[in-house]
């Protein structure tokens, strides 16, 4: 006895197109991607400003930095990466010129070419007349990294402020800026985010 095939899927078996699920799946698969891809493009070149507060000891434990020693510290690291003092004061102000990272632009490159490659796939599914030519569409991401290479010189701000607790046994660092500049800030005078734990990694 022959099994009868459920006319949808005799339908399509005849007819030699794809099920209807992956037009489903190749519509959801392009919904994500286009938006997703053209707002990562779209902020590639713009700060991400954060806001952290790093603790070093105060002035009353023995052997830590005096709060002018590190204040001098602070500003000769802006100084080195060409930062000026915009402003003095409760908080100091450092404003330097931003320029454009060929890492981030290459990594930017990479992700708009897994961006186009997936649209490309969508492409040959729901229109497959253009075949495999949809996949050309992937030699156009190398104009994502022209976009921001073009768009993300500007002009950078970065907010400082030292905060010394009443027993004097703790400095608050409190900064405020772009996070990679964070990062650096960080990293480059060894301090330690408030309320976490250094630790050393396996190749230290």
């Amino acid at each position: 006895m022959l099994a009868m095939a459920p006319p949808s899927s005799a339908q399509e078996m005849i007819s030699g197109s794809p099920p209807a699920s992956s037009y489903y799946v190749s519509l959801g698969l392009f919904v994500i991607t286009i938006p997703g891809l053209w707002s990562l493009i779209k902020r590639a070149p713009r700060a991400t400003v954060k806001r952290k507060v790093f603790q070093v000891d105060g002035p009353a434990v023995e052997g830590a930095m005096a709060p002018g020693a590190r204040a001098r510290q602070i500003l000769e690291y802006f100084m080195r990466y060409n930062y000026e003092v915009k402003d003095m004061g409760e908080v100091i102000t450092f404003e330097g010129n931003y320029r454009a990272s060929a890492g981030q632009a290459a990594s930017l490159v990479a992700y708009t070419s897994i961006g186009l490659a997936s649209t490309s796939l969508v492409l040959s599914i729901a229109a497959p007349w253009g075949g495999s030519w949809w996949y050309a569409l992937v030699l156009a991401s190398p104009a994502a990294g022209w976009y921001y290479w073009k768009n993300a010189f500007r002009t950078e701000q970065m907010r400082v402020k030292m905060v010394t607790a009443d027993d004097q046994s703790t400095t608050d660092i409190v900064v405020e800026g772009d996070q990679e500049e964070i990062e650096r800030f960080y990293k480059e005078l060894g301090l330690t985010e408030k309320g976490k734990i250094y630790v050393k990694g396996v190749l230290e």
